[in-house]
């Protein structure tokens, strides 16, 4: 399977062999799978101390001629905390234990629960990274994944892979970008955000954004820029590849490419 090479400009160098990954078999069960494993639950749970900050001192006793003695009275054995007392007559209520009033949770949630890692086995975790990049060299994938693209025809051979990224300002790499990638996919690559719809604006997550493009850079290069996602070959990984479905804009550096192939072997 052969490519083109383009420069800074979007013009073709010259052809160049791709990887066997970039023409795998793509797995979509076993991406949708290790996605869903790799959620993370954010752990919570009530205060340590809720319901434990009174004065209650252990369970009443009903044994006669015992100070705070319950007997003859027809008490519950539940941890009391004294409201007042006139002797040895008491005016106390119920507390710690969860059938009163402000006491503990009577079942809390623990957080060492939900703090377990993953567990995925390697294999299946290499095939879904292998179909992940297999998808982002595919037309097909692409069009799944834009709806704006659907009925489009990408004149772009996939995947897109140029010589360097060298740029000393943000506006000569964009210049760059909209040459390579052309007025259609950079109107899909750049990043959107938009005010969220619904309560989860008030919840901490105001705003959302599309996935836009994905470069991929040599492991040795640096590339600093906003509104668009940044990897390394050595960190790319599933969610960034495949989170949101297959088929993501992906822009690879030859040096990404060749770093690729070494970690994946």
């Amino acid at each position: 399977m052969k490519t083109h090479l383009l420069d800074n400009q979007g013009k073709s160098i010259k052809e160049i062999d791709l990887p066997s990954f970039f023409s795998a078999r793509i797995r979509e069960d076993l991406v949708a799978k290790i996605l869903e494993a790799k959620k993370k639950k954010q752990p919570y749970s009530p205060s340590p101390v809720a319901g434990k900050q009174h004065a209650a001192r252990g369970k009443v006793n009903h044994r006669r001629h015992v100070w705070r003695s319950g007997y003859g009275r027809g008490g519950s054995r539940i941890p009391r905390k004294i409201m007042s007392r006139r002797g040895t007559q008491f005016n106390w209520v119920g507390a710690e234990v969860s059938g009163t009033r402000g006491g503990m949770r009577a079942h809390p949630p623990h957080i060492l629960s939900m703090m377990e890692l993953p567990k995925i086995n390697k294999k299946e975790m290499k095939i879904a990274l292998l179909s992940a990049l297999s998808s982002t060299a595919s037309v097909e994938e692409l069009k799944k994944k834009y709806s704006t693209l659907r009925e489009e025809k990408i004149e772009h051979q996939l995947p897109l892979i140029v010589s360097d990224l060298k740029f000393g300002k943000t506006k000569e790499l964009i210049s760059s970008l909209k040459k390579i990638l052309g007025k259609q996919l950079f109107e899909v690559g750049l990043q959107k955000r938009s005010v969220r719809s619904g309560k989860g604006k008030a919840r901490g997550r105001k705003y959302k954004k599309s996935a836009g493009l994905l470069i991929v850079i040599g492991n040795e290069e640096k590339l600093e820029m906003n509104g668009f996602d940044i990897r390394k070959a050595n960190s790319v990984d599933l969610a960034d590849l495949a989170n949101g479905g297959l088929g993501r804009l992906t822009l690879y550096t030859e040096k990404a490419i060749k770093d690729l192939e070494v970690r994946i072997k």
